[in-house]
């Protein structure tokens, strides 16, 4: 396709859909504007984007295709600046943001402009920010969600996806409210209890002094989530307030449940309580992304010594391989052997490692699932 893309917000998202439309669209011009302007001057650089816009007004008067990839709450501002603005009457514009039924509602100021607004949730990221982490393969497999509006023309929406092709996303489409719904409970909910379950282990931590030591490893991993952005989160809760105090309100119906089987010593109980939630997790996809970036986790069995961490990266790299975390677990003070957790953002890379460190060493190597 032909024509002018604009892109406010050149974060990992903003950077990647850039990426991916220059990749299927050779033909189009990619102009990107960020709050930080050293970061669009950093995407021309290396070649995100084509142009920079000084202003969001500047970049979006003569755009076929508008991504705002912006905080939720930012979002709102941008779109009531764009409808004040003359654009191309045929533009199209869309958001990334995690809630939809309140941008939808927000957006209503462009529809009585004539103009299309489009809800848009990629739901795929990394722990890492902004453009120079952007990549082609980000969204590769994962769920994009769009939340059109009912008077939206299908061939709007096509529209969108043709210029989104290059994702290779899976494209859903639902209503803001379900959308919503959804990742409340995929996504925005999960946060709230990995942030709580940190919160009362710091508390505890006070009286014991060997929780922090305790708390690595297996603890961390189920808390990961816990490390987000507390701005962009603080903005997500408020815009999806009503569905997450439902959901609390359930949790504590699921917490007052296991209370009465611990008072009442039901052993039975607790057991089916544990087999169904085994059960079911044991059920969900493997290989699908979902609603929290997933890490792919390779466990190495090495030697505690000096050096072992940079030769086993050493081997990676020769093999381009890209990490996107490691750590050692502690060993105990008798062994000669400790664990080395290497994360991976991809379960190609993982096993493309696996394979590597077979080949380069007698190391022992697990998965995690």
């Amino acid at each position: 396709m032909k024509g002018r893309v604009f892109v406010i917000g050149l974060g990992l998202i903003g950077g990647s859909l850039a990426l991916c439309i220059k990749k299927e669209h050779k033909d189009a011009i990619i102009t990107g504007y960020d709050i930080h302007p050293e970061q669009a001057r950093l995407g021309k650089m290396l070649g995100v984007i084509d142009e920079v816009a000084d202003d969001i007004v500047e970049g979006a008067k003569t755009a076929d295709l508008i991504i705002i990839s912006a905080p939720v709450i930012e979002t709102e501002t941008i779109i009531q600046l764009l409808s004040e603005q003359s654009l191309n009457p045929e533009v199209i514009i869309t958001d990334t943001g995690s809630t939809k039924s309140k941008i939808v509602a927000n957006a209503a100021c462009l529809k009585k402009k004539g103009y299309t607004f489009i809800g848009g949730h990629p739901m795929a990221g990394s722990h890492k920010s902004g453009v120079s982490a952007a990549k082609e393969i980000l969204f590769e497999n994962a769920f994009y969600l769009f939340t059109p509006e009912d008077h939206i023309e299908n061939s709007k929406l096509e529209r969108l996806k043709e210029w989104l092709k290059g994702t290779n996303a899976k494209f859903l489409t639902v209503s803001p409210d379900n959308h919503d719904y959804l990742t409340g409970i995929v996504s925005h909910f999960p946060h709230i209890i990995a942030a709580s379950i940190v919160r009362q282990t710091e508390r505890l931590a006070d009286g014991e002094s060997l929780i922090p030591r305790l708390a690595a490893g297996g603890f961390r991993d189920i808390t990961r989530i816990a490390s987000s952005s507390p701005g962009m989160w603080k903005d997500i809760l408020l815009h999806n307030r009503e569905v997450l105090i439902e959901l609390i309100d359930k949790w504590k119906e699921e917490m007052d449940w296991v209370k009465v089987l611990l008072d009442q010593e039901d052993s039975e109980g607790i057991y089916r309580y544990f087999l169904q939630a085994k059960q079911y997790r044991d059920g969900l996809p493997v290989r699908e992304k979902g609603a929290i970036p997933a890490f792919y986790d390779l466990f190495v069995d090495v030697p505690d010594y000096p050096g072992v961490i940079s030769e086993v990266t050493g081997y990676l790299a020769k093999e381009n391989i890209s990490i996107t975390n490691i750590r050692i677990l502690e060993t105990r003070e008798d062994e000669i052997y400790g664990v080395l957790v290497i994360s991976f953002q991809t379960e190609e890379d993982r096993g493309r490692a696996q394979k590597c460190i077979h080949a380069c060493s007698s190391y022992a190597t697990s998965i995690g699932t």
